[in-house]
């Protein structure tokens, strides 16, 4: 074990006691194997399972498994209206299991989620049964202000400009706290604990994952 990857166990198993104190379920894996064998322990067959536009969910090869798997998925990627997207939308408040990522976390455990049309931190927030948190560790910061930074200057920026709308971040990859009606930073969720314990279970993965 390299220098870097003994720093990053010890981040990830700090990160877990301090996960396990504000009541979430938490785990370490050391790549998106290891990821992948732990969702499927923690997903039992014939759950209803959604996500949203998560790229950290899709680039690990987590809805590949799970659409290839004995379960029940509602993507949003598969269908085409805006309609039957907010028909996905909706069915995900009634999921077993939905997936995300977050936008940034603290070290002791403070999570970060910014987002326009508020789908998912309605589904983190109160919606599916249990909700799991898959959070590469290039998204840890020191607290949670840098946390909020993190999410407004680098995750936001990126993600617009993977979307293409019509904001001022678009120009220079700053955020502007703009009023733009494109702008996907109109609901900000700082989550302190899971509520009730154990709904939330994140699994710190030890690579760069999403924005």
């Amino acid at each position: 074990m390299n220098a870097k990857e003994k720093r990053n166990e010890l981040l990830a198993q700090k990160l877990i006691q301090n996960l396990k104190k504000r009541h979430y379920e938490a785990y370490f894996c050391k790549n998106t194997n290891d990821l992948l064998d732990r969702v499927r322990q923690l997903i039992p067959v014939g759950s209803s399972v959604s996500w949203g536009g998560s790229v950290t969910i899709r680039s690990t090869g987590i809805t590949h498994m799970l659409k290839n798997g004995e379960y029940k998925v509602y993507d949003r990627d598969d269908v085409t209206t805006p309609e039957d997207k907010f028909h996905v939308y909706r069915k995900a408040f009634e999921c077993d299991y939905y997936l995300s990522s977050v936008n940034a976390m603290s070290e002791d455990g403070v999570v970060v989620n910014i987002d326009g049309n508020g789908n998912r931190l309605a589904a983190q927030v109160w919606g599916s049964k249990h909700v799991i948190y898959v959070v590469g560790l290039n998204k840890i910061c020191q607290d949670a202000d840098a946390a909020m930074k993190r999410a407004r200057s680098t995750a936001a920026p990126t993600n617009m400009l993977r979307f293409g709308f019509n904001t001022p971040c678009q120009s220079d990859g700053a955020c502007h706290d703009c009023l733009s009606p494109d702008s996907i930073c109109n609901y900000i969720c700082v989550q302190r604990m899971s509520h009730p314990a154990g709904r939330h279970i994140v699994i710190l993965v030890d690579d760069v994952l999403g924005f």
